[in-house]
């Protein structure tokens, strides 16, 4: 089933005015309605949480209501709809397919609202290599723009990562890496990303959505950004660093969403040959290096004797 990859995230919050500015300054449109869009239409979208048009919510205290999967074609959605009629209830309106899947998670549908994105994507000049950056053409200036491109990925805590991968299977995803006994990296059939979808396996009162990301321009757009919404007062959760699995650059931040909230940039790409690891979860696992946010520093003289050099 060719399902490309999340289109919107729904959320049902107390604090609209927060979370709002949160978007905004995370560097996301205000397109209106809620509705907050990085480059490509991707989006997250907020709404107050007695809103009785939000599906339930998980019963935790998670503020995820739903995931909005965007897919190529309508073919696709009817692909979608007889498949999960097999054992669940289904609704279809208005060209969306919406059910829940084998956790809880409500989930829709729809023929993707992404926009053909036409930007260059960072440019590096290495010793070695053709120059990628022509002379005179600056790497980084103080104004350089750093907007989220697209919704990258969401990952999941559920009670029950097998039951829960099994699911998604049967809508074409693969496992592209895995945590042993913890769960999966899982991309679907309409894109080569190395994930789109992580779940962790927690205990069932954890149930709901540790984080979200967008796909930035490149590892300076992330650290940029980073420190942009850091300097706005915004605390920073973990990174910036170095994912092992799917290589992505990452920034990690806390949130009025009831999750933490990503920038990354740079994941791996992988066709149907690629065969999946597997290791433990853990700090040499989850990321290659990690690095921490100071405030600015510049050498003001020479070091003091015997310091070491």
């Amino acid at each position: 089933m060719n399902i490309i990859g999340p289109d919107a995230l729904v959320f049902g919050v107390d604090d609209l005015v927060a979370c709002r500015q949160y978007l905004i300054d995370y560097g996301l449109h205000d397109a209106g309605n809620g509705r907050f869009e990085a480059l490509d239409g991707t989006a997250v979208v907020i709404r107050q949480a007695g809103d009785p048009a939000l599906p339930p919510g998980l019963g935790t205290a998670s503020l995820l209501r739903e995931t909005v999967y965007g897919v190529a074609d309508t073919a696709t959605l009817d692909a979608i709809e007889a498949e999960l009629k097999r054992d669940r209830e289904v609704t279809r309106r208005d060209g969306v397919v919406r059910c829940a899947d084998d956790m809880g998670f409500a989930l829709a549908f729809q023929v993707s609202v992404r926009r053909p994105l036409s930007l260059p994507g960072e440019r590096v000049n290495a010793p070695g290599a053709e120059p990628q950056r022509e002379p005179n053409a600056l790497g980084l200036w103080p104004d350089m723009p750093a907007r989220p491109r697209s919704l990258s990925h969401v990952v999941y805590f559920v009670p029950d990562a097998a039951k829960a991968e099994a699911f998604y299977t049967r809508l074409g995803f693969v496992c592209t890496d895995r945590f042993t006994g913890v769960g999966p990296f899982l991309r679907p059939a309409g894109t080569m990303d190395h994930h789109t979808l992580f779940m962790i396996q927690t205990p069932p009162f954890m149930k709901g959505c540790e984080h979200f990301t967008f796909h930035m321009g490149g590892p300076t757009e992330v650290l940029l950004a980073g420190t942009r919404f850091v300097e706005k007062g915004y605390q920073s959760f973990w990174g910036p660093g170095r994912h092992k699995f799917g290589s992505n650059w990452f920034w990690y931040f806390n949130s009025p969403l009831g999750c933490h909230v990503e920038y990354d940039a740079d994941m791996d790409l992988h066709d149907d040959s690629w065969a999946p690891r597997d290791a433990p979860m853990g700090a040499d696992a989850s990321q290659l290096f990690l690095f921490q946010y100071r405030e600015k520093w510049a050498p003001s003289g020479p070091p003091p004797a015997g310091a070491p050099r």
